[in-house]
């Protein structure tokens, strides 16, 4: 239950690995929030920033979390909701970018991005909510991606699957509406991490911190939609409206 000035007290994050989730648990765990609950395949992997944020004065555990193993996520988010109790937010952050010259060539490797990037947000995400609606509140908050609002060429399975999840995201939040939960779709763009390492920046390249710093500022302003950088908002509204012929053009440079 968030307290008495509307601080998150406890967070879980599915995907734990993921960089930009965890610049904002740094900035959640500075505001006061002291139960951190970490899903991800490699718990060990977690170890560095979870002692990071025990020293600042945090309850944190982790729990095995595997995005392509849909039929595993209802009994690992209720046991982590049934262990630690209310969650006042949870984050799903896992998902992987690819390459597209791989996934032309590799049908099933692009099956299995799918899988993970939409698919198995689907699974969570509807556990999650059902969890949320049984305790009265909560907010999930849904890393989505600029590359679904319209797909490129040079990335079209990986946009596609962020504008499934995109989609799927803010159906969920008017589901919700009047449970006391909602849904919060975050749309980065490109951000500079291990997933970009070695890609050429895409205009407007933002880092996990700055995305970090919009999310916290979004959720207190009660936001159902966070650009990072907020600049990207005007300027797909534009772009998704562009005829065919020229969004090839534009989005080929």
């Amino acid at each position: 239950m968030r307290d008495a000035v509307g601080a998150v007290q406890a967070v879980m994050v599915l995907g734990g690995g993921s960089e930009i989730a965890q610049a904002i648990v740094d900035r959640l765990v500075a505001q006061r929030c002291r139960t951190v609950v970490l899903g991800a395949r490699d718990q060990a992997g977690l170890d560095p920033v979870a002692e990071r944020w025990r020293a600042m004065g945090a309850d944190v555990s982790t729990f095995s979390f595997d995005a392509l193993d849909p039929a595993s996520h209802q009994s690992a988010i209720d046991r982590a909701f049934d262990e630690h109790g209310d969650l006042d937010l949870v984050i799903v952050a896992f998902g992987v970018l690819g390459d597209q010259a791989t996934f032309d060539t590799d049908p099933v490797a692009a099956a299995d991005a799918a899988r993970a990037n939409y698919v198995g947000a689907v699974s969570s995400c509807l556990a999650v909510a059902e969890r949320f609606r049984q305790q009265g509140h909560g907010t999930l908050l849904v890393l989505s991606s600029v590359a679904g609002v319209r797909a490129r060429a040079d990335n079209y399975v990986y946009g596609s699957t962020k504008a499934g999840l995109d989609a799927f995201a803010q159906g969920l939040g008017d589901a919700l509406v009047g449970s006391g939960a909602r849904v919060v779709v975050v749309r980065p763009g490109f951000v500079h991490g291990r997933m970009t390492a070695g890609l050429q920046p895409a205009p407007f390249a933002t880092t996990p911190d700055k995305v970090a710093d919009a999310v916290v500022g979004g959720l207190a302003k009660g936001r159902e939609v966070i650009w990072a950088p907020a600049v990207l908002g005007p300027l797909f509204t534009v772009m998704k409206n562009l005829p065919r012929g020229v969004w090839r053009r534009v989005s080929a440079r």
